[in-house]
């Protein structure tokens, strides 16, 4: 006989449940619920058949018990006298040790079967499942126990069938939306609508960065049985964690996480008040961010754990550690926990990993030393080597459309997929060095610009490139311009005589940056007022009032083609 206090004892089975209600639907069985709470998230794991009196040893949780009644003393079985009368012999007394039983052991329900030994259902029997709130089921006399069991495998394959769908599924969506413009919310978005609750991703600090999804409201907490379940590795519910308010467990990427261990004592609830002190109740999104402390590495002594969960107010909240090793943690709150649920949060957790993790086109101490001497005085050029080449390229890049403005990690993501860690976020653009050795090229969801390739000492007039690149490619609606780099006719005439020109020709109009701007951007546009307008972001009668005035200024026909070019070659020198 298994020893039921065995520390190895096997806890409710890694199997698809079977909510008890899909089982009560088959009209082929056609069993009836007779006694005990009818809740429509009562599951079952598995249907086992014993007529000992004391099944509590053969008992492993979550199971639905059947019965024929075998068991039973003759007098327990008599509906004579008042249930719950008497000694043990008794029918209160038999039934109400018998149900105490199957209840500490874990069993979901019980299903008695009518004939050949008992024409009906015990009513001492009935009492007792509803005094322990144990789901008692009537079994017909044409129904066999091995039917019933059949019909639990077949729903339990159905359930499997489900849930591998639901999971690749979401596979797919997630990893659809990591490839978007703005992966990281895109994220969050997918798995709190998979999960039908809130997605969240905390920082290295603990600020919150993203989210999506709304806060699940918390649900009243359920009638508790009335004798508990005692054996060791066996939860408050098969599909539950554990009671409203429980300890967070802490365990594997892949496992489910347990309680408690059995060499500590319990640990006080995430957010709970110590003892003695008024109850102060945190909202769920303090708790969860509570949470996601416990798995933040640096944040206890010993061994971090990589994912940790807790149950408050009947919300289920989850905290993943990214495997960045930055301290980026995912957190997920839901109003309830479905099959498949870790394993979608799992594979979200992977790609923000992903999504969060420096892109390293160099070495950290690489671009930590580079940076420390461009800060005490070195030439760009000293510091080239240093950050991976001699010849660079600058992408300035915004989010196509009317996206949203970029936020540092949609920025991470787009200089990885341009192939650089050296990404700036200003405003709405986003500028990248991008090493010269690598071609950028059109990123889904973004307009570029791109310069000419350039060596250190003309990164400054690179990224003036790039910002009219880009200028150009809104105005064109193109999703990549490059700037153009073969020689011109301009590169005839020695560099310094042409600055000195470009100057005097321009003095009328250089104090007003925004009229030279209109003006060079009006020109690259062939006198485009529609397209100048888009590229500035301006009304198109305010690019028709700065070019009237240039005109006023400069003294000069703008619509002569000699005059447009020769203020053009001044421009490009200017």
């Amino acid at each position: 006989m298994p020893d039921p206090q065995s520390p190895s004892a096997p806890a409710v089975p890694p199997t698809p449940p079977v909510p008890l209600s899909a089982l009560l639907a088959r009209e082929d069985l056609a069993l009836r619920l007779i006694a005990g709470p009818a809740e429509p998230d009562t599951v079952i794991h598995w249907a086992h058949t014993s007529e000992m009196a004391d099944p509590y040893p053969y008992l492993l949780g979550g199971e639905l018990l059947l019965t024929a009644g075998v068991h039973v003393p003759e007098a327990a079985g008599s509906d004579e006298g008042i249930p719950g009368s008497g000694g043990a012999d008794s029918p209160g007394g038999y039934f109400d040790g018998y149900v105490s039983r199957i209840v500490a052991a874990g069993g979901a329900a019980l299903g008695f079967g009518l004939a050949p030994v008992h024409d009906t259902v015990p009513r001492a029997l009935v009492a007792a499942c509803d005094t322990y709130g144990l789901p008692l089921l009537e079994v017909p006399p044409q129904t066999t126990f091995s039917g019933v069991a059949r019909a639990v495998w077949q729903l339990m394959a159905q359930a499997r069938l489900a849930e591998l769908r639901r999971v690749t599924e979401a596979q797919q969506s997630l990893a659809a939306a990591a490839a978007r413009p703005d992966p990281v919310p895109a994220v969050l978005r997918q798995l709190a609508q998979r999960v039908g609750g809130w997605a969240v991703l905390y920082g290295p600090e603990g600020t919150e960065l993203a989210r999506a999804g709304r806060i699940p409201p918390a649900r009243p907490p359920k009638a508790t049985r009335s004798a508990p379940r005692t054996r060791p590795g066996i939860p408050a519910h098969p599909a539950d964690p554990g009671p409203s308010g429980a300890a967070p467990t802490v365990g594997g990427p892949t496992e489910r996480t347990a309680s408690t261990g059995t060499t500590r004592g319990p640990t006080p609830a995430i957010g709970a008040p110590s003892p003695g002190a008024p109850p102060a109740p945190a909202s769920l999104g303090e708790v969860l961010a509570e949470l996601a402390g416990v798995v933040r590495p640096g944040a206890a002594q010993g061994p971090t754990p990589s994912s940790a969960t807790d149950t408050v107010g009947g919300i289920h909240l989850a905290a993943y550690a990214l495997g960045s090793g930055q301290g980026f943690v995912l957190g997920v709150a839901a109003p309830r926990r479905d099959p498949g649920d870790h394993t979608i949060a799992s594979v979200a957790s992977v790609l923000l990993s992903l999504l969060t993790g420096e892109h390293q086109s160099g070495s950290g101490a690489a671009r930590s030393a580079a940076l420390v001497r461009l800060l005490l005085g070195a030439a760009p050029e000293a510091v080239a080597p240093l950050l991976g080449g001699e010849r660079w390229v600058v992408v300035h890049a915004r989010p196509a459309g009317d996206g949203p403005a970029p936020d540092a990690v949609a920025a991470s993501a787009l200089g990885a997929a341009l192939g650089s860690a050296l990404v700036d976020v200003s405003g709405d653009i986003v500028r990248v060095l991008v090493p010269g050795d690598r071609e950028p090229t059109a990123q889904p969801g973004w307009t570029c610009g791109v310069s000419a390739p350039a060596s250190p000492h003309a990164w400054a007039t690179a990224d003036t490139q790039a910002a009219r690149a880009l200028a150009r490619a809104r105005a064109t609606r193109a999703a990549l311009v490059r700037h153009g780099d073969r020689p011109a006719l301009a590169d005839l005439v020695p560099p310094a005589d042409a600055e000195a020109h470009a100057q005097a020709l321009l003095a009328p109009v250089a104090g007003t940056p925004a009229l030279t701007e209109t003006l060079r951007t009006w020109l690259s546009l062939h006198g485009s007022w529609d397209r100048t307008a888009v590229a500035l972001s301006v009304h198109r009668n305010t690019v028709r009032q700065r070019i009237a005035r240039c005109a006023a200024l400069l003294g000069a026909d703008l619509d002569d083609p000699d005059v447009r070019m020769e203020l053009w070659f001044a421009l490009r020198d200017d």
